[in-house]
């Protein structure tokens, strides 16, 4: 890459206040490429960094809200680019597929809880678990 071009991963990892390294940048990539991965997942296509330098960039990467984090019950911790957004998640519970569904209503939080309790509540998360359309094709109901 040439002095006077930056790549997409190298501009988010340097705006969100990090110094660029080619493990994040490979983790960075490999994430924009995987989206809703685990490190192990992450660490599968990046054969040259070690997995202790995936969860050391994605953790970074965590910190810096440059990725968010999501653990959907029964699942290893996954990581995301898409931040910022207050989107949700659809879980296959026959395959384990994610897909992000957008806000369920209007802006963010997008659900109006019963009490606060003094909280100013900025996002809500919400996971929806079913059938995807393989796993329904599969598996049609009898």
């Amino acid at each position: 890459m040439s002095a006077t071009t930056t790549s997409p991963a190298d501009a988010a990892i340097r705006a969100a206040g990090l110094r660029v390294t080619e493990q994040r940048r490979a983790v960075f990539t490999a994430l924009a490429a995987h989206p809703h991965a685990s490190a192990e997942e992450l660490h599968a296509h990046l054969p040259t960094v070690s997995l202790q330098s995936v969860y050391n960039a994605l953790g970074d990467f965590a910190t810096a809200h440059l990725v968010r984090r999501i653990e959907p019950a029964g699942h290893p911790m996954m990581f995301e680019l898409r931040v910022d957004d207050n989107h949700h998640h659809l879980v296959c519970t026959g395959c384990g597929a994610i897909e992000d569904v957008d806000c369920a209503v209007g802006h963010a939080p997008c659900l109006i809880p019963s009490a606060t309790n003094g909280y100013r509540v900025v996002s809500a998360e919400v996971t929806y678990w079913g059938l995807c359309a393989d796993c329904v094709e599969a598996n049609p109901p009898a």
